[in-house]
């Protein structure tokens, strides 16, 4: 099957595959050999994690470009637009390239059935080996051992953090989702990892798997100062980094963490501390704490589960403390919405609630019933979407008060889309 328009290959490989998620590498290995027989490949940073995989790879393409090198990126999901997944040299790959990418599988899978994912990690594997790159950056969809991503084998692999999410997939624990998140590592591979306190599976599976292990706070970390901060890693240092442009102290983890991928591949990728310098300063990345500042102030987070909106509360905490605000809310309905709800309501004042258009997304009277659960008042439903659950929100809120959207990244998508519309952002 063959079409013409991006949307048209994207439309049919929503309905393709009989399940959204199917993890697995054999279909995916089977079109990806097809693709390319001698699996040539840039070096690559293959990126793990509950949260902050999307921030290591923004920090990683920054800092490579800032050195000069041809870097592709793939991350998921989109915000605004499809293209956004497949970069290369920081821009997103065309519409008709990524056609030609599709055409390119469609034409070697064979019986092979593949989900809508697996298409659009091989064709960003697919363009990116055409490409002639110095570096790959792979940010994994979901877990990491069965993953489309691993079929490549990574020259570093970086697992940012382990938390409870996508627990039908990956496991109910840290442990069994630590040891999904593990399953990138390789023998004698450099496997980093930026969480301080990593279940004790990810310390087996490295052992296991004999991966060079560096763990955050044994192995390498950071000193944080008032006005820069300090990387070390056994006799290596950076001292007086500047300031992060993406917020939060999380942020500095994941920072830490990439420094070091960086240093693994030194002797064949080498950088200067210009390039790190320019590319921690200079990092964009759409739907992380960002502000849009206006009458009243908007924060965007794209934080769905409950280690990300601890991480979403403490930033809150630092920078907007007597803050009144007000949230606007979706959440998908396998995510686990009543714990989210209970960290947020010390911070959050009246809620108002945004459908999505999505069918992964909770409904109304779902909603309704986990806020009751979590026994939250100032509650308000009946909204058709995003712009009317904001209206209602900012008509609620006063020019000192902050509006705070949350809970998904299609409620972020929804939101930049209609800011761009009303001309609120540039």
């Amino acid at each position: 099957m063959y079409f013409d328009t991006l949307q048209d290959w994207l439309s049919w490989q929503e309905g393709f595959h009989p399940l959204a998620i199917d993890l697995g590498l054999e279909r995916a290995d089977h079109v990806f050999t097809a693709l390319n027989p001698h699996k040539i490949k840039p070096l690559t940073i293959t990126v793990a994690g509950t949260n902050g995989k999307g921030s290591c790879v923004a920090y990683l393409e920054a800092i490579y470009l800032a050195q000069g090198y041809r870097v592709g990126a793939y991350t998921s999901p989109h915000i605004l637009k499809y293209n956004e997944r497949i970069k290369i040299n920081g821009q997103p790959v065309s519409d008709a390239a990524i056609c030609e990418a599709f055409a390119r599988i469609e034409a070697v899978r064979a019986d092979h059935s593949l989900s809508y994912f697996e298409f659009g990690t091989l064709a960003a594997l697919d363009l990116f080996w055409r490409a002639d790159l110095d570096i790959q950056l792979l940010e994994v969809g979901l877990g990491g051992r069965l993953d489309v991503v691993n079929v490549v084998e990574p020259d570093v692999a970086l697992v940012s953090s382990i938390g409870i999410d996508h627990v039908a997939w990956l496991g109910d624990s840290r442990d069994a989702i630590g040891r999904e998140k593990a399953g990138i590592f390789r023998a004698g591979v450099p496997a980093i990892v930026g969480d301080p306190y990593p279940p004790s599976t990810v310390l087996e599976t490295a052992a296991e798997k004999n991966a060079q292990l560096f763990c955050l706070g044994n192995d390498f970390g950071y000193y944080k100062y008032a006005d820069h901060w300090d990387w070390y890693a056994g006799q290596q240092a950076f001292n007086q980094l500047p300031m992060l442009a993406l917020k939060g102290e999380h942020q500095y983890r994941n920072a830490a963490s990439i420094i070091l991928a960086i240093q693994c591949l030194q002797h064949r990728l080498p950088v200067d501390s210009s390039a790190i310098a320019y590319g921690l300063t200079h990092v964009q990345l759409a739907g992380r704490f960002q502000l849009i500042e206006g009458e009243i102030p908007v924060l965007l987070d794209v934080g769905h589960n409950p280690e990300a909106v601890l991480t979403l509360v403490d930033y809150l905490s630092t920078y907007f403390p007597d803050k009144c605000i007000h949230a606007v809310f979706s959440m998908m309905k396998d995510k686990d919405i009543v714990s989210v709800l209970r960290i947020m309501k010390p911070m959050v004042q009246n809620w108002f609630f945004a459908p999505l258009a999505n069918s992964r997304a909770t409904t109304d009277s779902a909603m309704q019933e986990f806020f009751l659960q979590a026994a939250i008042p100032n509650v308000f439903f009946g909204y058709t979407g995003f712009a009317e659950a904001f209206d209602a929100a900012r008509n609620q809120a006063q020019p000192v008060d902050l509006i705070i959207v949350f809970g998904s990244f299609f409620l972020v998508s929804d939101c930049l889309n209609e800011f761009e519309h009303r001309e609120l952002i540039k």
